[in-house]
């Protein structure tokens, strides 16, 4: 009896001890892994370009508002600038830019009204109206002036879409499409007039007669307006 006694507390001693060597050859071989690795630092996050918002075009021939050249500093990197080519640039060269560069760009403008005005003067007045062709006034004011009949059309004129407290008259719209449409509005919403009364037939142009007191006129596919 003490025998067998003796021989189960040996085996369940022998037991134990293999069941803790297991143990720890579990741990052991996670110890020889190495330590765990530190996470890496999670990366900024790329600017989305759909999150970006689109900057509006900006007039090539508006004066920078930030420091300009001044006037004793506007001289080319060979020959000289003509008198009224100093006055065009005058307060319009950012620092360190070259004038010659911003010059080239006002004369760009005016080589650009000139070859439509050749063609068709409404048609280089209505760029003029609408937008298409920017920094047009000082261009032509100090580069070409040959070109001021179209400057005065085109000032008098507008582009198409929404515009308030238009000045009453008669217009007609730079476009022979037959989809230009227009109304007129008083300040409470009342529509004072609109058009075409009647489909125009093809070569028409489509003519809006402004009334006096519109505070809003809108039109559509009409690219632009000028005087009548």
């Amino acid at each position: 009896m003490h025998l067998r006694s003796a021989t189960a507390t040996t085996a369940l001693l022998l037991a134990s001890a293999l069941a803790l060597t297991g143990c720890s050859s579990s741990g052991d071989t996670k110890a020889d892994a190495g330590p765990a690795k530190p996470k890496p630092p999670a990366a900024s996050p790329a600017p989305d370009p759909a999150d970006a918002s689109p900057s509006a075009a900006p007039d090539p021939n508006a004066k920078p508002a930030g420091p300009v050249l001044p006037d004793a500093q506007l001289t080319p990197k060979t020959g000289s600038f003509k008198e009224n080519e100093k006055k065009y640039l005058s307060g319009r060269v950012p620092e360190k830019t070259d004038p010659a560069a911003v010059l080239q760009t006002g004369q760009e403008t005016c080589q650009r009204v000139e070859r439509t005005a050749k063609r068709d003067k409404d048609a280089a007045a209505a760029s003029i109206a609408s937008g298409e062709v920017t920094g047009a006034r000082d261009a032509i004011t100090y580069l070409c002036p040959d070109q001021k009949p179209i400057l005065a059309t085109a000032e008098k004129g507008f582009g198409d879409g929404p515009r308030t407290n238009p000045a009453a008259g008669t217009y007609r719209a730079a476009t022979q499409t037959t989809t230009c449409t227009w109304e007129a509005k008083s300040k409470d919403g009342t529509v004072l007039a609109s058009g075409p009364e009647a489909p125009p037939k093809p070569g028409d142009r489509i003519t809006a007669t402004i009334p006096a007191g519109t505070s809003e006129f809108t039109s559509t596919n009409c690219y632009a307006w000028l005087p009548a």
